[in-house]
């Protein structure tokens, strides 16, 4: 059987179970793994459960308890390249309990966790599955990672992998399902500062300003001055991915999928103001303001230069400065002309009639710990777009099309023998 005849093979296999697939989905997205607190162990359970069902063995490993991470593996009987398929349980937080009930509105189900991430997981798990029985034909080995805390991080799911079983997941290749919208291609990544401003003060009567320091007017000022220094700043991005994401393919592809001007935000530098703590009545001078930062950066040497500068900046306004380290990391990015970003594109012309262009992810993915040791990473999975909100969704045509690439796709990278 050609690769071929094999996608076509598993794309009607797919087709005949639509239904099958909708329900597992359903009841995935109904286990309560929001992060934080980040306990994934129901989540786990069900995908282990999913694993089992088709005889395949997998093994876990937590650096916590309530944050397990699923590791398998299978062999194809001929020499190949080493596939990794990475996705993750855990989901934000809830406003509206509506969204566990995963119900069908339309054409689309609404829930917590349907476009981050749990339909491109659960894709990764059903690509895994499917492709076991045809590994015959298949060359070299794919892995699976289902992991906890990307929400947080990664300190505790991919990161925590990579630092103690980096040998089991590293692999040539990485195919990711977060959410990435149909038509695209995410071949880079912003990177991150995440921080807090605090300021303090002996606190009084709001009438008496004169014998105390206000630490809120000292954090707004200093929240300000990020805004007013760094906030729309056009990056010092290397040419090369500057002029791949200003062609008229990418440009049109990022801002139909990422909404007006994505192309723009893509490559400047962004500061987001995220929560603001401080104070207790309007008569009182505070004793305490704190403001939680989160800052987005290309490519490039911009996120080095201005963590540099953060400490003059709060001791400019009197305030103390805070790294989240965790949530702070550089951008990463992958050869948008690579073997797999190819693949990705061809399968996505021949299964949707649309290419898929190079473009710059907005959020964070943990495709980076790939792409940081120079390991090819891609993305495919459903429109970001609704993801946190309290109408997050995910069509029914498009959970279909996710798990029908991302089968093509892996089966074409491991129907390739070792070369040499």
């Amino acid at each position: 059987m050609t690769p071929d005849a094999l996608k076509a093979a598993l794309c009607r296999h797919i087709d005949e179970r639509r239904d099958d697939v909708i329900t597992l989905l359903r009841d995935f997205l109904r286990i309560r793994s929001v992060n934080p607190p980040g306990d994934t162990r129901e989540a786990a359970d069900f995908v282990r459960g999913i694993l089992d069902r088709f005889g395949l063995e997998h093994h876990t490993v937590a650096a916590r308890e309530e944050m397990p991470n699923i590791l398998s593996r299978w062999h194809a009987p001929h020499v190949g390249r080493h596939l990794v398929l990475n996705g993750h349980m855990d989901v934000f937080p809830v406003s509206d309990d509506r969204l566990w009930a995963a119900d069908i509105e339309g054409d689309r189900i609404v829930a917590r966790g349907a476009s981050d991430m749990k339909t491109g997981t659960l894709a990764s798990i059903l690509t895994y599955c499917l492709l076991y029985p045809h590994r015959n034909r298949l060359f070299g080995m794919l892995t699976l990672t289902v992991v906890s805390d990307e929400q947080s991080g990664g300190r505790y799911g991919t990161k925590f992998l990579f630092d103690n079983h980096a040998e089991d997941i590293a692999g040539d290749c990485c195919l990711n399902g977060e959410p990435s919208g149909l038509g695209n291609l995410r071949f880079m990544e912003k990177g991150t500062l995440r921080f807090a401003l605090s300021a303090t003060g002996p606190g009084g009567h709001g009438g008496y300003p004169h014998r105390a320091n206000n630490p809120i007017q000292q954090v707004v000022a200093a929240t300000q001055a990020l805004y007013d220094r760094y906030h729309g700043r056009l990056a010092e991005m290397p040419e090369e991915f500057a002029a791949v994401l200003r062609s008229p393919d990418s440009v049109a592809a990022a801002d139909a999928i990422l909404g007006q001007g994505a192309t723009d935000n893509a490559l400047r530098i962004t500061v987001n103001a995220g929560i603001i703590e401080g104070g207790r009545k309007a008569t009182q001078i505070p004793t305490g303001c704190t403001v939680h930062v989160d800052m987005r950066f290309p490519v490039g040497p911009d996120r080095d230069r201005v963590r540099a500068e953060l400490p003059l900046l709060a001791e400019e306004f009197g305030c103390t400065l805070t790294v989240n380290e965790d949530h702070s990391y550089p951008a990463s990015s992958t050869d948008p002309f690579g073997e797999m970003a190819g693949i990705l594109r061809a399968n996505t012309r021949a299964l949707l009639g649309m290419d898929a262009p190079p473009v710059c992810s907005l959020g964070g993915t943990d495709t980076r710990y790939w792409r940081w040791r120079g390991i090819p990473a891609v993305i495919c999975g459903p429109s970001p777009l609704s993801m946190g909100t309290d109408n997050e969704h995910v069509t029914i045509e498009e959970a279909i099309n996710v798990l029908k690439l991302q089968v093509m796709c892996a089966a074409d990278y491991l129907s390739v023998p070792a070369s040499g």
